[in-house]
C-alpha cells in the first residue's frame, strides 16, 4: 500500500493522480502477485486498472500458460543508442585486439609444458566446508586430475604422489589418472591447503591438501582486464617414484 500511496503522488508514474485505496482495490491476488498484477496492468498492454477494457491483467496472462502473442517487435532503435563512432556495436577493440601478439607468444611454450587449471568440488565449494565431517568422508579430494597420455608421457602413475611445478613455485600432490582430462591439461582443485599454523580446523587440517594459488605467478595477468591468471597456467609435472603407491580412488 505505501508503494501504491506514493505511485500516486509522483507525477513522472502512471498512476499519478489516482486515488491509492482505489488502485489497491482493483489489484487481485494476495501478497506480491498484487505487485505482478499492478505492473501488467500500467505497463503498455495493460488494462490501465479498468480504463483499458481490452489490456492485460495478471488474471488474464494467467488463462494463456503458452503465452500470449502481442504483435511483431518493433525495431530500429539500436542506431539511436550506439555512441561508437563508427555507429556499430564495435566487438574488436583495439584493448583486445592489441593483447593478441602476447596471446599468441603463449602458444609457443616449452613442449614439456602442462597447462594447469583448477576445479570445485559440490562437497567443498568453499575452503570452509571442509571443517564439516559429513563432508570429508570418501576418497581424496585434492588430487592432480591428469590424461593418461600426459602421464605415460611424464613418467606418472595412479595414485603416486607427483610434484607440480610452475615459475613461481612447487606443490607435491597424489596424481589422478583419468581421461576426463583434455591432454595437455592437469587440474588441481580450488581452496585446500590447510594445516596452516594457528588455524583452529581440526578436520581440515586431518586433510590439508595442497595451496594451487602458490603455483601462480603474480607476474602473470590477463592484461585487458589486469586480473591474475589462475587457469591455463604453464606447468611441469614429475613422478615421484620414491614414494609407495597411495589410492587416490
Amino acid at each position: 500500500q505505501g508503494i501504491i500511496y506514493t505511485a500516486c503522488q509522483a507525477a513522472d508514474t502512471p498512476l499519478f493522480g489516482r486515488d491509492p485505496a482505489a488502485v489497491f482495490a482493483e489489484l487481485k491476488g494476495v501478497g506480491p502477485e498484487r505487485m505482478i498484477d499492478l505492473g501488467i496492468r500500467v505497463g503498455p498492454w495493460g488494462d490501465d486498472l479498468g480504463r483499458k477494457p481490452e489490456g492485460l491483467t495478471l488474471e488474464e496472462v494467467r488463462r494463456h500458460p503458452d503465452g500470449l502473442r502481442l504483435g511483431e517487435l518493433e525495431g530500429g532503435r539500436l542506431a539511436d543508442v550506439l555512441s561508437t563512432p563508427s555507429r556499430r556495436i564495435e566487438l574488436m577493440h583495439p584493448l583486445l585486439t592489441d593483447d593478441i601478439p602476447r596471446l599468441a607468444d603463449r602458444l609457443d611454450r616449452v613442449d614439456d609444458d602442462l597447462l594447469l587449471t583448477s576445479r570445485r568440488h559440490l562437497r567443498s565449494n568453499n575452503s570452509w566446508l571442509h571443517n564439516v565431517a559429513g563432508l570429508m568422508r570418501g576418497k581424496d579430494r585434492c588430487t592432480l586430475l591428469i590424461n593418461p597420455q600426459d602421464a605415460a608421457r611424464h613418467g606418472v602413475l595412479d595414485g603416486r604422489l607427483v610434484e607440480v611445478t610452475t615459475t613461481e613455485g612447487s606443490v607435491e600432490v597424489i596424481a589422478e589418472v583419468t581421461d576426463e582430462m583434455m591432454p595437455g591439461v592437469v587440474s588441481l582443485p580450488h581452496g585446500w591447503g590447510h594445516g596452516v599454523d594457528g588455524t583452529r580446523m581440526d578436520i581440515a587440517n586431518a586433510h590439508p591438501g595442497v595451496n594451487t594459488n602458490l603455483l601462480n605467478p603474480g607476474a602473470l595477468v590477463d592484461v585487458p582486464s589486469n586480473t591474475q591468471v589462475v587457469n591455463g597456467v604453464p606447468c611441469q609435472v614429475r613422478s615421484r617414484r620414491a614414494q609407495p603407491p597411495v589410492s587416490a580412488r
